[in-house]
């Protein structure tokens, strides 16, 4: 399979424990809040989706060595080469030596609020009608896939309940490959702690993950 990821890591030993940080303590170096204003900045103008750049995040070699926004920034620019938008000559001088790449789109500071206030939303009309309803049994598909998926790794195969139906959303497996948005009904399936985990699972522990309908079938 020549698709590997270093993003899914749920369930995988040997990373240590999560540490976790106050609320609100968002920055720990003063150059990180300059990647990531460049990530939402060139996101904005169209050139790939969210979907796209998750994709290229997780698939970086040195994921595992790199701080979160390290990966933010490798990722930038991978998705920039990618599209002739950055080239290494460039990196290596630290400044731009080609004309700029045209764009779709510019993000301007004075409407940078209102465009993080309106999000992107992913909820799309539906083509088909839904096949799942809430409190129906479901298994989630056992094999895995050579591309971006958002169905964990832990949740392979395993045995949940419908709690919830979304409705239809942009399919991110798809809309990372440039397949297009193929929208897919989306469901909140919770599963058995011990279901996922084993008997070491603590008592009364339930796990809800949000599935696409191609990630289920029934049970």
């Amino acid at each position: 399979m020549s698709y590997v990821t270093h993003a899914d890591l749920g369930g995988r030993e040997g990373y240590g424990p999560v540490v976790p940080e106050a609320e609100g303590d968002l920055f720990h170096a003063g150059w990180e809040p300059r990647v990531l204003a460049l990530t939402l900045a060139m996101g904005a103008t169209g050139s790939w989706n969210i979907d796209a750049s998750r994709s290229v995040r997780e698939t970086l070699p040195d994921y595992a060595q790199l701080s979160y926004y390290q990966i933010w920034l490798a990722a930038l620019q991978r998705l920039m080469q990618q599209r002739a938008m950055l080239y290494d000559d460039e990196l290596m001088a630290a400044q731009s030596l080609h004309p700029p790449a045209p764009v779709a789109r510019v993000l301007k500071a004075e409407t940078v609020p209102a465009v993080l206030a309106k999000g992107s939303p992913t909820e799309r009309p539906a083509s088909t009608a839904a096949r799942f309803s809430v409190g129906q049994h479901v298994r989630t598909r056992r094999d895995r896939v050579d591309h971006h998926t958002r169905l964990p790794g832990y949740a392979h195969g395993r045995l949940g309940t419908i709690e919830r139906v979304h409705g239809a959303h942009v399919f991110a497996d798809t809309h990372a490959q440039g397949l297009g948005e193929q929208a897919q009904w989306l469901y909140t399936v919770v599963f058995d702690g011990q279901e996922l985990w084993g008997a070491d699972a603590s008592a009364g522990l339930r796990v809800s993950v949000d599935a696409w309908e191609p990630y289920l079938e029934a049970a």
